[in-house]
């Protein structure tokens, strides 16, 4: 009698935790970018969703590890070409919808606390809830509207806006605006910008580049140039140091995921989809991992530079009060 979906499913998810024991420490790693333990949980996590769909998930893993062709993966696994395709996409599905909700979240209050604590330990940087910033996911130019991609750097790409916590953990991101997109742009479209301006869900700073507008909950540093002063020079440091945060993240990022550093093949229309899996599952790999065993890859791209606002607004009186709180604090050391 022929063996029941469910059967076969369960079989096939033995034997992909038959595939990841056989491995030695450093093949495990390097191929699927978490120990044993936290591949096993992952495994359980998308369990109810995949078997369902009777799918060989372990095939995924490369694909965006190592942004391996798909005919490449086909015969590693031992699946047709279009199987491939279709377990991907499936999976991809899967992590966004299944394990998403719980690993890329709003923090709660008591999540801001420690938040909060964790920049001013590390970084001595007050009342900060996040840092944000923007990089580019290089993609094959689209067939349509395709010079709205082409970036500043010569590249046809997409938009990963993302802000991470003092743990290097992403709790917002946004994907997909076209290359060509300033980075204020794309902040401004974005749902937490909506849910900053209308007065909730940001009770602390976020702190950004230049290319962001200054506002009562984003700071971002002096313009320096003729007539910047040694507190505002100081107080940019500190910012910049703290916004080393999210440079990286973005760099551990791009190191487990390949498929990030490579011009991504993939239908312009899925590509968003891949690139938000692989933000879940390095919030992931960061929760359940206690080391991180890749290399990671320096971000520095720096956003285009907007116009200063003027004016005695109170998001100026707010980035005053924290300059003469870092300029206070310097006197205070050089005075022991």
């Amino acid at each position: 009698m022929r063996a029941s979906r469910q059967t076969r499913a369960r079989r096939r998810l033995t034997l992909l935790n038959r595939e990841v024991l056989i491995f030695c420490r450093y093949r495990r790693t390097k191929h699927f970018r978490m120990k044993r333990d936290s591949f096993s949980q992952l495994c359980e996590t998308l369990r109810s969703w995949l078997t369902r769909k009777n799918t060989k998930y372990r095939a995924a893993v490369p694909r965006i590890v190592t942004n391996l062709e798909y005919r490449s993966i086909a015969q590693l696994f031992g699946v047709g070409l279009s199987t491939c395709c279709q377990i991907t996409q499936e999976v991809i599905t899967a992590i966004n919808v299944v394990v998403r909700p719980k690993y890329i979240k709003h923090p709660s209050s008591a999540e801001f606390r420690e938040i909060v604590q964790g920049f001013r330990d590390r970084w001595r940087f007050p009342q900060v809830g996040g840092c944000i910033d923007g990089t580019h996911i290089k993609i094959r130019a689209p067939s349509n509207n395709s010079a709205d991609y082409y970036n500043r750097k010569g590249d046809y790409s997409i938009i990963l806006q993302g802000v991470v916590d003092h743990k290097l953990r992403f709790w917002d991101i946004n994907v997909g605006c076209p290359g060509k997109v300033h980075d204020a742009r794309v902040y401004a479209l974005s749902s937490l910008c909506k849910r900053g301006n209308g007065g909730v869900d940001v009770p602390v700073l976020l702190l950004g580049d230049l290319a962001y507008p200054l506002s009562t909950w984003l700071i971002k540093p002096y313009q320096e140039g003729p007539g910047v002063t040694p507190d505002q020079l100081n107080f940019n440091s500190k910012l910049s140091s703290c916004c080393m945060a999210v440079e990286r993240a973005y760099g551990r990022l791009k190191g487990r995921f390949c498929c990030l550093l490579k011009s991504n093949e993939t239908h312009i229309t899925f590509i968003s989809q891949i690139v938000s899996a692989c933000c879940v599952l390095h919030n992931f790999c960061e929760v359940h991992n206690k080391e991180y065993m890749d290399r990671e890859v320096e971000e520095a791209e720096g956003g285009d530079e907007e116009g200063q606002q003027q004016g005695p607004q109170q998001q100026h009186m707010i980035r005053d009060a924290l300059r003469r709180y870092f300029s206070a604090l310097q006197k205070l050391v050089f005075s022991i």
